[in-house]
């Protein structure tokens, strides 16, 4: 399924892209809506820092801690990938390739900003 390590990277960085875009963008926080309640709080310094709470109980709870966890997300979009590639190999190979270049222009971006503050 997976030929070399560069078919491997790409996997990697779409993988990467994919468990972002779930756990942490807010095009997506329709999804997360269901299971966490974002709060937001101000400390004594004047700063707004916002984090979730899980909501319900049972399997809402868990999903809710799933989605707040990228190491267990991540498990599943790698999963939801490999098994799209293996469905639907055509379409597969390029939702694959549009997240790995997303996923690398987004590493770039990063320590772009780093080096830059």
């Amino acid at each position: 399924m997976i030929n070399g390590w560069f078919e491997l990277i790409v996997l990697i960085l779409a993988s990467f892209r994919l468990t972002r875009l779930v756990v942490f963008d807010k095009i997506t926080s329709f999804i997360r809506k269901p299971f966490h309640h974002e709060v937001v709080e101000t400390d004594s310094n004047g700063e707004m820092f916002t984090y979730i709470e899980i909501k319900g109980s049972g399997l809402q709870y868990w999903i809710g801690e799933l989605l707040s966890c990228y190491w267990c997300t991540g498990i599943w979009c790698v999963a939801i990938l490999l098994a799209l590639q293996y469905v639907w190999p055509a379409g597969g190979e390029v939702i694959i390739t549009l997240l790995a270049i997303a996923g690398a222009a987004g590493i770039i971006e990063a320590i772009t900003q780093r080096v830059i503050d």
